[in-house]
């Protein structure tokens, strides 16, 4: 269970709650329900009041929503109201929202997403801003910092990142005879066919209805570990050209990874028609689980679980995971007074230095100072994985990326239902890529 006094009292009924909606929560990632806005209390009906969007699910939003009551209750000076939507929809009312001149004061903006708010002058520079009330660019992870700076700018505060990691049910690994009894750790031997043999192992031990490996058939889930694996790779990881107009990813490195995704579908190591992975691996029928970080908090709750997490296996040539940021940013929008600026990047600040208490969601934070912290370290799991902070594989940095995205997961579903190849796959992506 999660060490939750930071965070103030949870009753067991919280507790119940949060188990709940995260098991309904698709992805157990950010795709998140409308909720009601955070309520301020009588002593700040005189405070600065800040109007504060994001885009999270049931588990993340508990725990964002907790942070920003606690905020609210510390100080008197500024209350945030917090407004959570779905992300199928958050960016298009986002950018409707900014440029009709009803933006938020601070909205959370994902790194993968920037690209196209800073190009189209959606959000603000915030660097001279930032530092004027005490933020240190330089007490943040490097990898991560720098996700959020264009051409030596600033244009956003970073709050974490949130990369793909590999949970693994300690029963069936133990069955299987590849878990270290000493570390808790799963015993995987080098390289892909390594890898492929670890899961081998375990399909030949456990019973049948277990997954060796829970992915779901559809949607971004193989996309990510193809990004993962692809980065791994020396001379891996390329998306673009020099002038960020012509997709290059149609390389033989690509091709190796994307074989071997799909052969992990194509062999059963991956059973058919999954479409909750994260369901299944919550529900112990699944052995292990790729899967963003934020899944942690949840499998905590998970009754009788026995569960660890651990960084991607490297099968190449380095260390490389998927991974996007939750960052804080300022929308653009006309009567943005300094004293809102400055309320904005006082939250903002406030958030990071507490990242103890997001990370609690499974994320890791963005300062060095919070993943150093005694508070930090005595949470279980994070610390396996927080190392990965460091080796982040973001998406490039282009305006229409998240909707290329999008082109890759449709390819890559064709791939997995044997309609085309991974050759084809790739040709094909790539050239609808080049066509947006």
């Amino acid at each position: 269970m999660m060490d939750r006094n930071a965070t103030g009292s949870w009753t067991r009924h919280s507790a119940l709650v949060l188990t709940v909606c995260l098991v309904l929560a698709a992805l157990a990632g950010c795709s998140g329900r409308e909720t009601p806005e955070t309520k301020q209390s009588p002593k700040q009906q005189d405070a600065i009041r800040l109007d504060y969007w994001t885009p999270f699910s049931g588990g993340d939003n508990q725990f964002m929503t907790e942070m920003v009551e606690r905020f609210n209750a510390e100080q008197d000076e500024i209350v945030v109201v917090q407004t959570n939507s779905r992300l199928d929809d958050y960016y298009s009312r986002l950018r409707t929202a900014i440029l009709a001149g009803n933006a938020p004061d601070i909205a959370i903006i994902h790194t993968t997403s920037m690209p196209q708010f800073v190009q189209n002058g959606y959000i603000e520079d915030v660097t001279e801003a930032a530092q004027e009330i005490g933020i240190d660019w330089s007490q943040f992870t490097p990898n991560i910092r720098e996700a959020t700076v264009y051409n030596g700018r600033s244009y956003a505060v970073p709050l974490d990142t949130h990369a793909l990691v590999m949970y693994y049910n300690k029963t069936y690994l133990r069955e299987a005879g590849v878990l270290d009894e000493a570390t808790g750790k799963p015993v995987i031997a080098p390289g892909a066919d390594g890898f492929k043999a670890f899961l081998g192992k375990i399909r030949d031990a456990v019973p049948a209805g277990i997954a060796p490996l829970s992915m779901p058939s559809t949607r971004i889930d193989s996309v990510w570990l193809w990004w993962s694996l692809y980065n791994q790779m020396k001379g891996g990881g390329a998306f673009f050209d020099g002038s960020g107009t012509k997709a290059t990813f149609d390389n033989p490195e690509a091709l190796e990874a994307l074989s071997f995704v799909n052969d992990l579908y194509a062999t059963g190591l991956i059973p058919p028609d999954i479409n909750d992975s994260f369901k299944l691996f919550y529900d112990g029928k699944a052995a292990v689980l790729m899967l963003g970080m934020w899944g942690t908090g949840a499998f905590e709750n998970a009754p009788d679980l026995d569960f660890g997490v651990v960084p991607i296996p490297v099968l190449y040539d380095h260390s490389a995971a998927w991974g996007d940021s939750h960052t804080l940013a300022i929308p653009t929008k006309h009567g943005m007074t300094e004293e809102k600026r400055r309320a904005a990047l006082t939250f903002s600040k406030w958030m990071v230095e507490h990242g103890e208490l997001w990370a609690q969601a499974g994320h890791v934070p963005s300062m060095t100072k919070v993943v150093e912290s005694e508070a930090f370290n005595k949470l279980d799991y994070r610390g396996d994985y927080a190392a990965v902070a460091n080796y982040v594989a973001y998406w490039p940095r282009h305006a229409k990326q998240w909707s290329l995205i999008e082109v890759l997961i449709k390819e890559f579903e064709r791939m997995i239902y044997k309609e085309q190849t991974p050759e084809q796959a790739l040709k094909n992506a790539a050239e609808k890529v080049d066509a947006e």
